[in-house]
Order: structure tokens, then C-alpha cells, then sequence
């Protein structure tokens, strides 16, 4: 009994959807509106662009909102800053007229 019971236990924790992340991110050249790229809609203000997907790749995410919408000043992710180096990463994937891009979408 107590066997199956664990087994039920295992199977509904391995099914349960992997939480998903918040995410945060500073332009360089602030904008507002909407930007859906690869597994996350960024919802953008003045101050930040805010969005949460259960994606796992945070650099990859911060590298495909810079192709859209320019240099990245700051990308958080659950609270943790990227550093210079994840950050100089990001920003190599920057168009270099963000504000045109997104006025397009």
C-alpha cells in the first residue's frame, strides 16, 4: 500500500508544470507595447519590460528581446541580475534601430 501510494506521489510531482520565471529587462532606449519573441510575451512600459515563461534558456530569451527592441541596459531574472558578462552576451544580439522594430509589429 504504502508502494503504491508513493508511486502515485512520484507520478503527480513528475507531472506537475515546471513554475515559470519572471523576467525583467531594461532598454537602453525605453519603449512601450507588446512584444511576443520565441517563448514569452514581453509586456513593455518607460520603466521595464516585464514578462514570466517556464522557458530555461534566461540568455537566449534576453538575446531574442534585444533582436526586437534594441540594447539591454539590466535583465532580471527571479531576482537575479544577469552579470557584465551575461549581459555583453545578450546585447551582441541588438538591432541597432529597436524603435523601428517595434513600431512595425
Amino acid at each position: 500500500m504504502i508502494r503504491s501510494a508513493s508511486f502515485l506521489l512520484g507520478l503527480a510531482i513528475a507531472a506537475t508544470p515546471a513554475a515559470a520565471a519572471n523576467y525583467s529587462a531594461i532598454l537602453m532606449s525605453p519603449t512601450s507595447g507588446r512584444v511576443i519573441v520565441r517563448d514569452i510575451t514581453w509586456n513593455c512600459g518607460a520603466a521595464a519590460c516585464q514578462g514570466a515563461t517556464a522557458e530555461s534558456r534566461p540568455v537566449v530569451l534576453c538575446q531574442s528581446l534585444a533582436k526586437h527592441a534594441g540594447r539591454i541596459e539590466s535583465f532580471v531574472v527571479d531576482g537575479r541580475a544577469f552579470t557584465p558578462a551575461e549581459l555583453g552576451r545578450c546585447n551582441a544580439s541588438a538591432k541597432a534601430e529597436p524603435n523601428k522594430a517595434l513600431a512595425q509589429q
